[in-house]
């Protein structure tokens, strides 16, 4: 199960991370979002190499502002500490495999 982040542990896991890191912005009372957790969960499983972070749009206003995340969901991709892709809203499995794949 993908790990909550701050600030803080953002920089740690994500920006420091080797290869491909993925952060899904999101909150609690987001359906989208409660929609995507389990996918995100499986894929956390199927790609160990990947690291997925959850960062809560409510309690990281410095991370959503650094990001210019204006809505919920939003998974970034970032390489190497990078940002190398985006995906907004409610997506398949199928479309953030693909991703993780173009990215790796």
């Amino acid at each position: 199960m993908a790990e909550r982040l701050n600030k803080d542990s953002f920089q740690e896991k994500v920006l420091n991370a080797l290869g491909l890191a993925i952060a899904d912005f999101y909150s609690d009372s987001c359906i989208p979002c409660k929609k995507l957790s389990p996918i995100l969960a499986d894929l956390d499983e199927k790609y160990p190499d990947v690291y997925i972070g959850k960062v809560n749009i409510v309690y990281e206003q410095e991370l959503i502002e650094e990001y210019s995340v204006m809505s919920s969901p939003v998974l970034i991709f970032f390489k190497n500490g990078e940002e190398v892709d985006r995906i907004t809203g409610a997506v398949s499995k199928h479309k953030i495999e693909e991703a993780i794949e173009k990215n790796k």
